[in-house]
């Protein structure tokens, strides 16, 4: 049982407490406008009204002294909250010891290797390599070349609304407009292939009648005559999407689409850089299926407050791998590596009681979120598993036509008024994402949702 008392002490114990009138406050202002000076906005962020000095926890101040609870998690990164005592600890006594190695072999990268591979989920488990990188752009752009080399084939199929990175080959099966726009041509042999996003049903069916049409799409796509899927080598796929709009697929979805793949002799790869770590209340969202990937991605929850990154693949995949085909300065870091061990022996311990919190903590706030909905005239979808939830704003519930910018916009600045940090994603920007670190009090969950009902109220 995980102490809520315990859980308290690694935030800041005031959260939201708000010092300046409206933000930004007069300093942050002055650094944002030094930033856009000096700084390309191209970064995800961009012109966010928002600037961090310090973070604890689950809440974050800035550098006017206003105290916000944090329910971004840093875009699911900070999976045990930020500075976590443990963290800190193992940051500290690797920084005595070994902090870059240039790609070579360290300790404390074995030592990572071994530890991902025993929690990675069935079909990998014990029986796996890892290739480390910083991000998530990485290692999609490493399954791309791996799965190409592995396979003999060339092309790849992904899925619309994916976010698998921004470099030039996993930004070509990135499919949001402001990442491809202008950026093109994209590489070759990439195809894309609908989503199960059951809200917005490219077919206009409804789930279960609609016997998974949209699975049975993929395997008519992948195994018919005529339809130029000639030689996939990879389906690249998040278990539950996330850019896109934190959206789930329905049960049974991804063991026809697995099925698809392998009649067809194609890989299966699960994008868990956002959707994994716990996040879902599984370790992996894969897990929530019965499929076995060949291969899974990870990151951002996995080194928390360090980058660190990775691939894991099948053994007998990476043994066709050449030796040194493929070198990353940076990878492995020994500071990073130890702190990603640290993060998992938190979200694993007492028989995964952090992550099994998560998914009873997602339970109530998706509760609260749907009770708040039937009062509600611009919430039109409540969905999610864990601590990965999506709430879509509309204009009307009957045509669920999108809720406009302007309008998201005014609540993203009333939730920061009000000392509540919150993002939009989806494909119309729309959709508000609850993803706090997994160490968040039940307390701060149930403040935040208040807030932000109150917000949409008011707005």
């Amino acid at each position: 049982m995980i102490s809520e008392n315990d859980l308290a002490k690694l935030s800041y114990p005031e959260a939201p407490r708000m010092v300046t009138e409206k933000v930004p406050g007069p300093i942050s202002q002055k650094l944002l406008e030094d930033s856009s000076q000096y700084e390309s906005l191209a970064r995800g962020a961009g012109a966010f009204p928002c600037v961090y000095d310090e973070g604890m926890g689950s809440t974050v101040k800035d550098p006017d002294g206003n105290l916000y609870i944090d329910i971004t998690a840093g875009v699911a990164v900070n999976s045990v909250g930020r500075r976590h005592p443990r963290v800190i600890k193992a940051i500290e006594e690797q920084l005595k010891k070994l902090m870059h190695a240039t790609d070579m072999t360290n300790t404390r990268r074995i030592e990572l290797a071994a530890r991902v591979s025993g929690v990675m989920p069935a079909g990998l488990r014990g029986r796996c390599a890892s290739y480390f990188t910083q991000g998530g752009s990485g290692a999609l752009e490493t399954a791309i070349k791996f799965a190409r080399r592995v396979t003999g084939r060339t092309q790849i199929a992904a899925f619309h609304g994916a976010y698998h990175g921004v470099w030039c080959g996993s930004g070509s099966l990135t499919t949001g407009e402001v990442y491809r726009l202008g950026y093109g041509p994209s590489i070759p042999g990439v195809i894309h292939l609908p989503y199960p996003y059951c809200y917005r049903c490219c077919f206009n069916m409804q789930y279960p009648d609609c016997n998974l049409q949209c699975a049975k799409y993929v395997d008519y796509v992948l195994n018919t005559p005529y339809t130029a899927a000639d030689d996939v080598a990879v389906l690249i796929i998040e278990p539950q999407q996330g850019e896109g709009g934190y959206v789930p697929p329905p049960p049974g979805y991804l063991e026809v689409i697995n099925a698809a793949c392998e009649k067809h002799g194609a890989l299966f790869l699960a994008d868990e850089v956002q959707a994994g770590t716990g996040r879902t209340g599984k370790m992996w969202s894969i897990e929530h299926s019965s499929v076995q990937p060949d291969m899974l991605a990870w990151g951002k929850g996995m080194g928390g407050d360090m980058p660190m990154a990775g691939l894991t693949l099948r053994k007998n995949l990476a043994d066709k791998i050449p030796e040194g085909s493929q070198p990353n300065t940076f990878a492995g870091n020994a500071v990073a590596a130890a702190t990603t061990m640290t993060n998992i022996d938190i979200l694993t311990e007492n028989d995964n009681a952090l992550i099994r919190r998560a998914a009873e903590l997602g339970e109530e706030i998706k509760g609260w979120l749907l009770e708040g909905a039937a009062n509600s005239r611009v919430i039109g979808d409540v969905r999610g598993r864990g601590l990965m939830i999506g709430v879509e704003m509309v204009k009307d519930k009957e045509t669920k036509e999108p809720l406009d910018a302007d309008s998201i916009g005014r609540i993203v600045f009333g939730l920061l008024n009000r000392g509540v940090i919150m993002v939009p994603c989806g494909r119309y920007g729309n959709v508000f994402r609850f993803m706090p670190p997994l160490t968040i009090t039940r307390d701060y969950c149930q403040k935040a949702s208040e807030i932000f009902l109150d917000v949409v109220k008011e707005m």
